[in-house]
Parts: C-alpha cells; sequence; structure tokens
C-alpha cells in the first residue's frame, strides 16, 4: 500500500464537532488491519530514516500509533499523559487551546538524557498540542528529533508552527481544508 492507497480509509465527518469542519476520522483507517499495518510500517521507515531512539505518543490515538511503531522497532515507549494518569512525580505543562487551556505531562525517568525522540499523534491541526509535547520532553532531557502525524491538516498551520519550534515535521497523509 501506498500512502495514497491509506487516503480513502480515513473517513471525513463534515460539521462535526461544529458547523463548517471536516473531521478526519482515523479509527476507520485502524479498523482496516492491512490499511493500520501499512500506516505503521510506512511512519516505523521514517522514525528509522531519523535516527530516533524513542517514541512519544500523545493520549490517546497517538498511544495507539506510536505504541504500535515502538513495539515494531523495539524501541521504547514514553507515553504524553493527560493529568492525573502517572503515579509518579511529574513534569507537567499547560498550553492554550482554542478555548481554554489543557496540561500534558510526563514521567521524567521515562526520559533518557540527550535521547533522540520521535513525537507521534494521529493528526496535526493547530499544533498547539505537539508543540507542548516537545516543550515537555525537552524539559525531560531529551532532543525531539522528528513530529510524525499519520495526517496533517497544513491549512490550519500546525506544521508551520512546529517548524518555527525548531522541530522536523512528517506526516503520511495531507488533506485540505479543517
Amino acid at each position: 500500500m501506498t500512502p495514497e492507497d491509506l487516503k480513502p480509509l480515513v473517513r471525513t465527518i463534515p460539521d462535526f464537532p461544529k458547523p463548517g469542519i471536516l473531521f478526519r476520522d482515523v479509527t476507520t483507517l485502524m479498523g482496516h488491519g492491512d490499511g493500520f499495518a501499512a500506516a505503521v510500517g510506512m511512519m516505523a521507515d521514517k522514525v528509522r530514516a531519523c535516527e530516533g531512539q524513542a517514541i512519544a505518543g500523545i493520549e490517546a490515538r497517538g498511544f495507539i500509533f506510536g505504541a504500535a511503531i515502538a513495539a515494531k522497532l523495539a524501541m521504547p515507549f514514553i507515553p504524553v499523559r493527560k493529568p492525573g494518569k502517572l503515579p509518579v512525580p511529574v513534569l507537567a505543562i499547560d498550553y492554550a487551546l482554542e478555548y481554554g487551556t489543557d496540561t500534558l505531562e510526563v514521567d521524567p525517568g521515562a526520559v533518557m538524557d540527550g535521547s533522540r525522540i520521535v513525537l507521534i499523534d494521529d493528526l496535526l491541526a493547530t499544533g498547539g498540542t505537539a508543540l507542548a509535547a516537545c516543550e515537555l520532553l525537552r524539559r525531560a532531557s531529551g532532543v525531539v528529533a522528528e513530529a510524525l502525524f499519520l495526517v496533517d491538516l497544513p491549512d490550519l498551520g500546525g506544521a508551520e508552527r512546529l517548524r518555527n519550534a525548531g522541530v522536523a515535521v512528517e506526516a503520511l497523509l495531507d488533506y485540505p481544508g479543517h
């Protein structure tokens, strides 16, 4: 399979979560065994190419893709969590959302000093969550080698925001609009 073969496996739902939004639903791709395996394999190839040493996945769908890639490559997996999910002292970062703020946390013991980390998530929109995750991993002494996504929505500017923050960005698929 090629990335173009994967595109029709991502369902588009108009007017969700509000009118005018085209929601790109990756659960249909995850439900297609060959498509999911192909996506994980292609993303794993990109991790190998940038010489990543660990995978960090953003809760929740970043866990699905990130853990699968980490297992395929026999690499450590670092969960970037929502607040209150880790039973150890954590590093935390607050970040702005469209309407409010949110928080991400990581176990600093899960990040080896200076390790080259590839951040994984399913979809890149405005980039706020990914930027916060990158900063959090850097505070934990990691080096974010790349941010890798299944889907990029380039019209929303997230990839550009990440690149402006010094993070290399790649995505398997991109869709116009939002």
